[in-house]
């Protein structure tokens, strides 16, 4: 697959504008944010449909737990902040008020991952996605492009149940096009490969992508696969792929305790046991600097991933 790096687009953007569009067809879809309408982009909805959108100011925990109200009277909440905030400071209302009665509620996190960048730790949402996978009811996704979002949050106002979604505040590469379609219940092989398994989603899939066409010249064949439902996570994809090189690897913005590092982990233990290295964030927290240093420093960006795996290969060759 042929990547163009230089040509991005705001997913944050691509979310806002998707869900003006379905508040047009659906009028029981409201939306609450938490201040930060312009960077979450829910103000496209607010400027549409004024008298269904709610600030609630900055107080997170209120707006989950109105969003379940609003839930239990037929409306479709969405209800966003930074990724941080929407699922930290709101952890007790979505477990308890949102998911144990199964109310109809979408949690959309912008800002996820390192790649917040200048805001430092604390806005840097690392856990995230390990908080929200924990929870019974709970569906957990993270989109990879501005394609795969659009798709996704339309799924979202159509599916019945508590949901997560994830987006980065940086823009994002275009991967899919107009014929992509979203399936909550796959996993998407995006490069075939021999050699090496890379299960990946959301910002990190194009640079997974762009190292896997580098270690062709070394010789050593990638299967790319795009994971953007952590929960349910296609266990068949991920097993049959785990099978089929005998060497997996998963790459996230994320920490590498409770994502989707561990998700596979935690596949493969019970159904195919085999080593899985863990690239993403180990036990630490984020830091202020620009994004793609940040990718950089943890090891997350094309050249440096190129080098890791490559090392991680030879590695696993040595003790054939």
């Amino acid at each position: 697959m042929k990547i163009d790096k230089n040509k991005s687009n705001s997913i944050r953007k691509a979310f806002g504008k998707t869900l003006a569009q379905i508040g047009e067809i659906n009028e029981k879809i409201v939306v609450l944010d938490a201040d930060l309408a312009c960077s979450t982009q829910t103000k496209l909805f607010a400027d549409k449909f004024p008298d269904r959108f709610f600030d609630c100011g900055i107080a997170e925990q209120d707006m989950a737990a109105t969003a379940a109200g609003l839930a239990s009277e037929g409306k479709i909440p969405f209800i966003a902040s930074f990724a941080m905030f929407a699922t930290g400071r709101t952890y007790d209302q979505i477990r308890n008020s949102i998911c144990y009665p199964y109310f109809n509620v979408k949690i959309i996190g912008t800002h996820g991952g390192i790649t917040v960048g200048e805001d430092g730790a604390t806005h840097q949402a690392l856990e995230d996605i390990s908080l929200m996978r924990n929870i019974p009811n709970m569906t957990v996704i993270v989109p990879a492009d501005c394609r795969e979002c659009e798709e996704v949050i339309k799924y979202a106002s159509l599916h019945d149940g508590p949901m997560y979604i994830r987006i980065p505040r940086s823009n994002v590469v275009d991967i899919f096009d107009e014929h992509y379609h979203f399936n909550i219940h796959k996993a998407v092989v995006v490069e075939e490969g021999t050699d090496i398994s890379v299960f990946t989603n959301g910002e990190t899939l194009v640079e997974v992508l762009l190292a896997a066409e580098e270690l062709k010249k070394d010789n050593i064949s990638v299967e790319v696969i795009n994971v953007p439902v952590i929960k349910p996570l296609d266990i068949q994809t991920v097993i049959n792929s785990a099978k089929k090189t005998k060497f997996s690897i998963t790459v996230e913005n994320h920490s590498i305790i409770g994502g989707l590092g561990s998700a596979v982990c935690e596949t493969l233990a019970g159904n195919y046991p085999s080593k899985v290295y863990r690239i993403g964030i180990h036990d630490e927290f984020g830091q202020s600097g620009k994004a793609e240093e940040l990718l950089n420093y943890y090891g997350l960006d094309a050249e440096t991933l190129t080098k890791r795996i490559k090392t991680m290969y030879k590695k696993e060759q040595e003790n054939l």
